[in-house]
């Protein structure tokens, strides 16, 4: 049951370690099961620590995070673990893909020193949690609106595993926006003595933000994806000379020569995620949500929002 490596490795069941080749620094990668084989390597990390918390099912978007988490401390340590809280009734918690071999094999090739890969009672011993952490007003917008209690399970997993790696800095992706604002303000908030590090979005050649659940895509499914990403790199185009309306209009235009997208939500605001209205200028955030057949894609870009046309200078 607890035996899993990577390919070209072997598992030594005792300690959890995993062991295989690559090219680089390491030649294994440390997986812990328990919260004992966690804190008992955690103990011995002299230095700097860093964690990327992942669900799995890794591509190169979650290289760019190990990488940079490898590059910003002494120690890295990945977790992976789909959590239940975070998934609606409806929604892929049973389909979501498990590629653990895979995953070992990209953290151990990225250099990180421990792999954290609990069970669902390691991380919830008693059962889910009766006291969950409340994300506040942004929490239920965006994604909180299409998936009511999403980030109540998300800043829930996010602030046990932060207190069980005990990192000094933690690595979250772009392409997540809302859920990095939200764990950076968690942060503050609560005052945890962990820095939040943001990495930029990473994509496929033809611009679609790497994602788990783009291999849920069929191939048609996968070509209207890109309308998408390209709605918001037109949105972000004409925010310098049309304004805030100029560049949602943009936006909308494209999303809507692409019937087999179904938009959710397109929206423009600050950096922080508070709304930008019509006369709004500077940097902001676009963000767009849209189904592709069953399979649903969230995605977003930094604009830079002019005075639009008709306005003085």
């Amino acid at each position: 049951m607890n035996a899993a490596g990577s390919r070209g490795g072997a598992v030594d069941s005792r300690v959890g370690v995993a062991r295989g080749r690559r090219d680089g620094a390491h030649s294994r990668v440390d997986v812990a099961r328990s919260r004992a084989e966690l804190a008992a390597a955690r103990d011995g990390m002299a230095g700097r620590v860093a964690v990327v918390l992942t669900m799995g099912a890794l591509h190169e978007g979650h290289a760019a995070l190990l990488a940079a988490a490898r590059a910003g401390a002494e120690h890295a340590i990945a977790t992976i673990f789909v959590n239940p809280l975070q998934f609606g009734p409806r929604e892929d918690f049973d389909r979501y893909p498990r590629t653990l071999e895979e995953d070992l094999e990209i953290c151990r090739a990225a250099g990180v020193d421990l792999v954290f890969v609990p069970a669902r009672d390691e991380v919830y011993p008693d059962g889910e949690p009766a006291v969950r952490v409340s994300p506040g007003p942004l929490g239920e917008q965006l994604e909180g609106a299409s998936r009511p209690g999403f980030f109540h399970g998300v800043l829930t997993v996010v602030l046990k595993l932060l207190h069980l790696t005990r990192p000094h800095l933690a690595y979250f992706g772009e392409k997540d926006y809302q859920q990095l604002v939200l764990v950076r303000r968690m942060a503050r908030d609560l005052d945890l003595p962990v820095e939040i590090c943001g990495v930029p979005t990473v994509r496929e050649p033809d611009g679609l933000a790497r994602s788990s659940r783009n291999r849920y895509l069929s191939p048609a499914e996968r070509e209207a994806a890109l309308a998408l990403p390209r709605a918001l790199a037109a949105g972000a185009a004409a925010a310098a000379g049309a304004g805030a309306e100029g560049a949602l209009a943009a936006a909308h235009r494209v999303l809507a020569g692409t019937a087999e997208a179904k938009l959710d939500y397109l929206v423009l605001a600050t950096p922080d995620l508070a709304p930008a209205g019509a006369a709004f200028q500077g940097p902001g955030r676009l963000l767009g949500a849209a189904w592709v057949g069953a399979t649903r894609l969230i995605d977003n870009v930094p604009v830079v929002v002019g005075t639009g046309p008709g306005a003085s200078g």
